[in-house]
């Protein structure tokens, strides 16, 4: 699943940024997820981590991913230990999106791995992974840019934007985030 030459690569003129393997692989991945995931129940996580590990994710014991998430490459996510990506997310994973236990990215989240070279005559695509660390919540409809790291622990709010790594326990709220506090877990 490797990208065109870059030489090969204009977007600006039509071209795919990525070679006619990808193109097809992720052709016969989305339907496959139409037809044996989307329109499964919600207890059925057990099923669609059997088919995201059939096309290469990296998916622990426990994950729990819903139907109505978006995946754009299998083989390009690594979900923790009871990692759950909730319902309408959207993994827009063309380079590698790593998702550490326990950590939520809830509804309609979105978690985008690609950018491309605004100063580039061509519009260079530019593939940057992302690693949200363990026990971290993505609220409803965040955003997590290319690149970004998000520290164990973390919180960013609803429709949060993360541009930039944030810190351990780090909560976030804004466009672009900003820290407003450090998250304490109570004691049970």
């Amino acid at each position: 699943m490797s990208l065109l030459d870059a030489s090969e690569a204009k977007p600006m003129d039509g071209g795919p940024s990525f070679s006619l393997g990808n193109r097809m692989a992720r052709a016969v991945w989305n339907l496959t997820w139409l037809l044996l995931a989307r329109w499964t129940p919600p207890p059925l996580h057990g099923w669609r981590a059997f088919i995201l590990r059939c096309f290469g994710a990296k998916v622990a014991p426990g994950a729990r991913v819903y139907g109505s998430t978006q995946i754009w490459l299998p083989a390009n996510v690594t979900l923790g230990e009871k990692a759950l990506i909730g319902p309408g997310a959207v993994i827009y994973n063309q380079a590698h999106i790593t998702i550490g236990a326990r950590s939520v990215v809830s509804q309609r989240a979105h978690i985008c791995a690609g950018t491309h070279d605004i100063s580039d005559p061509d519009f260079q695509l530019i593939l940057r992974p992302i690693v949200i660390g363990e026990n971290c919540w993505i609220a409803a409809e965040a955003f997590v840019g290319p690149g970004v790291k998000i520290a164990d622990g973390s919180v960013l709010g609803g429709r949060c934007a993360a541009f930039h790594d944030t810190e351990k326990n780090g909560v976030y709220r804004g466009n672009p985030a900003v820290l407003i506090k450090q998250r304490v877990i109570k004691e049970r």
